[in-house]
């Protein structure tokens, strides 16, 4: 591995602002999608509704059925000071939810934030978040996220300020299990049209839950990447899941970068395991081999994000930036709402890893 490999600098881009996608498409599989064949070497420019073209037969695609929470509430203090709670779980803990808080002036214990009938009062202060109370059972918590919540889109997308659109938009169709604070974005572009068309290949998907939290957003702050401390998210994967991954397990895609971080977790001597629910902080870059999947679709990430450095893991930093400057050039639409890649890996590459 090149000393280049570990250094963050080495995985920034220019990219123009006006290549940031603001909205999803109206129709999400127009989006362009940029395949790489590695074998091959080979680029070839298409739009997402055709991905199953490319798709050997008898794969099998995983995807996240995470669904994203209205976690960002606009609340205010007893002297009308406006202050932002962004709850990071809808996993109580002792009854006491985390959240990260964003306010003028200082942030005291017993302060309490009014959001309509929801009353978050501050218990206690960890690193970076805070820990609140609130007034409502859990039960009725859930009731009312969708009417006093808004959808947590990133800042980087019109300055973070969702509207009635982006509840639609940023959510995948398969979308089940609540409690992401941000979409697995790769997901996105998946219709019930693109599902069929995978269908007349014999193309199976099935689904892991991995809950994203705002630690996959976390910038790497440290000059060599070796010494970032990697978020930790809790996933779950059914058995007859695992299963069925062990029959596949030579044709595997997974969608997203979240997926790909489940299944590489769970793959071990060759095999999938059964882990049920279980933890996971692998961090994947160039030197890490990547042995669970035959391929990968992904959206285009941050620079210096732990996301581009995870997509570096499957064809190599210089490889990756590669194909994000021609995503330029090409003027594909970057980040959460923006367009896709396919990642084809070369099969010995994948056999190579697994010895």
């Amino acid at each position: 591995m090149k000393s280049l490999d570990l250094q963050t600098a080495s995985y920034d881009y220019d990219l123009p602002a006006n290549l940031i996608a603001e909205r999803a498409l109206d129709q999400r599989d127009e989006s362009k999608l940029l395949i790489y064949d590695e074998a091959r070497d080979e680029i070839t420019h298409e739009v997402f509704k055709n991905i199953h073209q490319y798709i050997p037969s008898e794969s099998l695609i995983i995807l996240n059925q995470s669904k994203v929470f209205p976690c960002r509430f606009l609340a205010h203090k007893e002297t009308g000071g406006k202050v932002e709670v962004f709850v990071l779980s809808l996993m109580p803990i002792d009854e006491k939810y985390e959240v990260m808080l964003r306010s003028s002036g200082k942030k005291n214990i017993g302060d309490q934030y009014f959001c309509d009938e929801l009353v978050f009062t501050l218990v206690d202060k960890k690193h970076d978040s805070f820990m609140v109370k609130i007034n409502l059972s859990h039960e009725e918590f859930i009731k009312k996220l969708d009417s006093l919540g808004q959808i947590p889109i990133p800042p980087y997308i019109r300055d973070g300020i969702a509207d009635e659109l982006d509840k639609e938009q940023y959510q995948t169709i398969y979308a089940k299990e609540l409690g992401s604070v941000a979409a697995p974005t790769a997901g996105l572009h998946f219709t019930n049209a693109v599902f069929e068309n995978l269908s007349t290949k014999n193309i199976d998907r099935d689904f892991v839950t991995l809950h994203v939290g705002v630690g996959t957003f976390k910038p790497v702050k440290t000059d060599n990447i070796l010494e970032h401390q990697m978020h930790s998210e809790t996933f779950e994967v059914a058995s007859s899941v695992v299963n069925k991954l062990n029959t596949k397990k030579d044709s595997i895609f997974a969608v997203g970068t979240t997926s790909l971080r489940v299944l590489e977790s769970i793959f071990s001597e060759n095999e999938f395991k059964d882990l049920g629910v279980s933890d996971t902080d692998i961090f994947l870059y160039p030197g890490k081999s990547v042995k669970s999947i035959s391929g990968l679709i992904t959206n285009f990430h941050l620079p210096k994000s732990t996301l581009i450095m995870l997509v570096s893991s499957l064809v190599g930093r210089e490889k990756t930036l590669e194909l994000y400057k021609i995503a330029v050039e090409n003027k594909y639409r970057f980040f959460s709402y923006g367009d896709s890649m396919l990642i084809l890996r070369d099969p010995k590459k994948v056999q190579e890893a697994r010895q």
